[in-house]
């Protein structure tokens, strides 16, 4: 990914970091550029490594092993309160016998920046955030988006080459958390600092993110855009953490440049060359499955598997769909309001075109070779 040109954040090149715990592996061998600029989110499970990347990055937890760089420069071994990192927290970390304002200067009093200077950096901080009516209030008297912003103005007040987030909207509500995500995508554009964000929400992800690192025990199974991690996911970890997704298994063999596949005593066809008989899995996104009753046409989609509605839900503006397949399997389904509803029991085809299916290894076969 190229730096974006007004950048004045600090580049970040963790490699073959790992950190442990008696014989437990938080991270194993983790790698990752972050260009200056970028905004970087550590997305993946509790307990995948992303908030252990996020401290060793602070300097809050040091390396087993490897190397780390902030603004290519080497920082193993130096204290968090020399790395001149902005970081916020979930739980906002606001002194409350402090203002609003006396917070957000409290970075600056640290560095021993004189009072005139530190009022007008709270100042613009502050109406970055659009806080500034609230300098005089404390936290208390503040609701939790708006903590949420008062510790955010706290961390880039400094003008810090570098910010970490550590799920800093987790526990605030879906509107206002939503609404802080523009707010944060924002400040960032406007600000031009590297942001490293740690969530486990992948629509939050994709809304925020210049690219994404998917964690899994302890290691990155794929880094890219949010398209690419959702058109293209490199493993079957990575297409079922990414969007809702149908996972099918079944006897694949390849012929010439396409592969049949039989699943639930049925075959289906996709454009992609297998090496030798495996069995792979196939992966498919919900808005790629057209639902049909028996019989009807499968307009643009060759494939078809039967099965029976198990899950009919509402969505408001469209509606989704459980099918249960003959081997017990099922498959995820969004269908616009404007087509066919179906009901519980219903028997139904599901069409799909073999380009839009992904070929993927087995969590169980690892060694399976796709070409």
């Amino acid at each position: 990914m190229n730096p974006k040109p007004t950048s004045k954040g600090a580049a970040i090149d963790l490699e073959a970091i790992s950190k442990a715990y008696g014989g437990f592996k938080a991270l194993d061998g983790v790698s990752l550029r972050i260009e200056p600029g970028e905004f970087m989110t550590l997305l993946g499970p509790s307990g995948s490594g992303k908030t252990t990347t996020l401290n060793v990055i602070a300097g809050f937890t040091d390396v087993t092993s490897g190397k780390l760089l902030v603004g290519e420069k080497s920082v193993v071994g130096m204290p968090a309160h020399k790395r001149n990192i902005g970081v916020v927290f979930q739980h906002y970390a606001l002194f409350p016998h402090m203002s609003v304002g006396r917070n957000v200067a409290y970075p600056l009093t640290l560095r021993g920046v004189d009072q005139a200077t530190r009022q007008t950096r709270v100042a613009r901080a502050l109406d970055m955030v659009k806080m500034g009516d609230f300098a005089h209030r404390y936290p208390s008297e503040l609701s939790g988006g708006q903590q949420q912003r008062v510790a955010l103005a706290r961390a880039i007040v400094f003008d810090p080459p570098l910010l970490l987030m550590d799920e800093p909207l987790g526990a605030l509500d879906k509107k206002l958390r939503e609404w802080l995500q523009l707010e944060i995508k924002r400040i960032h554009r406007e600000l031009g600092t590297t942001f490293v964000y740690v969530t486990h929400d992948q629509e939050e992800a994709l809304v925020l993110s210049d690219r994404i690192a998917v964690f899994n025990r302890g290691r990155i199974e794929q880094v890219g855009t949010g398209r690419q991690l959702y058109d293209e996911p490199a493993t079957l970890f990575v297409g079922r953490f990414i969007g809702d997704s149908t996972v099918l298994r079944g006897k694949a063999r390849s012929d010439g440049n396409s592969t049949a596949m039989s699943i639930a005593g049925e075959t289906v066809a996709v454009p992609r060359k297998l090496s030798g008989e495996v069995s792979p899995v196939m992966l498919l996104r919900p808005e790629k499955l057209a639902i049909r009753r028996p019989g009807q046409s499968a307009g643009n989609g060759a494939n078809r598997l039967s099965g029976t509605i198990a899950e009919a839900i509402y969505l408001g503006s469209e509606s989704k769909y459980e099918v249960k397949l003959a081997d017990g399997s099922a498959a995820i389904v969004r269908s616009p309001l404007t087509g066919e509803s179906f009901g519980l029991g219903d028997k139904v085809e599901l069409c799909f075109d073999g380009s839009d299916a992904k070929l993927l290894a087995d969590d169980a076969s690892a060694d399976t070779t796709l070409t």
